[in-house]
């Protein structure tokens, strides 16, 4: 059960409708999950949903790269809203299904691209070592370039965020959505 639902849209003051409104407006085009949540401390969504915004439709990865990132992280965390949210965009964006499924499953996917198979070690080995080998740094860099790996480093963080929002609180999938990680218990 959420613990925290989102404020009442009729009860909002005026700055957490301003940033309301931002979200709904942007590229997103509506308010839910962890932003909708945030909303409780306006000043904290409207710098998240920025940076977020960067993350998703402003860096310097490609959008298959920026959503294997995403499904990569979401799948560490067992983060379901955020499995379920991207799921379909990163397949749109180009990320093979098998690829997906295999993350999704626990497994060690097998990447037929060099630059998916980096993000993909860079994600998991800073999750789970909290740090990056020179030899892992040296490669992600010779491969994806300082920018990339800058923003590579950022929306790492900015979904670390996103799960641990969705974690704490317990924000669910909406009804009727089946669960991808109940299975791997």
């Amino acid at each position: 059960m959420q613990r925290l639902l989102p404020p009442d849209p009729q009860l909002m003051s005026d700055a957490q409708r301003a940033v309301y409104d931002a979200i709904a407006s942007g590229p997103r085009g509506r308010v839910r999950g962890p932003l909708a949540v945030w909303l409780h401390r306006p000043e904290l969504a409207a710098h998240a949903q920025a940076l977020g915004q960067y993350c998703r439709y402003g860096s310097s990865l490609e959008q298959r790269l920026s959503e294997l990132a995403i499904l990569t992280m979401g799948a560490l965390w067992k983060a379901e809203f955020e499995w379920w949210a991207h799921y379909p965009i990163a397949l749109k964006a180009g990320l093979s299904a098998d690829v997906a499924d295999a993350i999704g499953a626990g497994r060690e996917p097998e990447f037929e691209h060099e630059d998916e198979a980096l993000v993909y070690a860079f994600v998991r080995t800073i999750v789970d070592e909290r740090s990056i080998p020179d030899a892992l740094y040296q490669r992600v860099l010779e491969v994806l370039g300082q920018d990339r790996l800058v923003d590579l480093v950022g929306l790492a963080g900015y979904y670390t965020l996103i799960s641990m929002t969705l974690k704490v609180f317990n924000i669910g999938l909406p009804d009727g959505e089946p669960l991808q990680f109940d299975k791997q218990k």
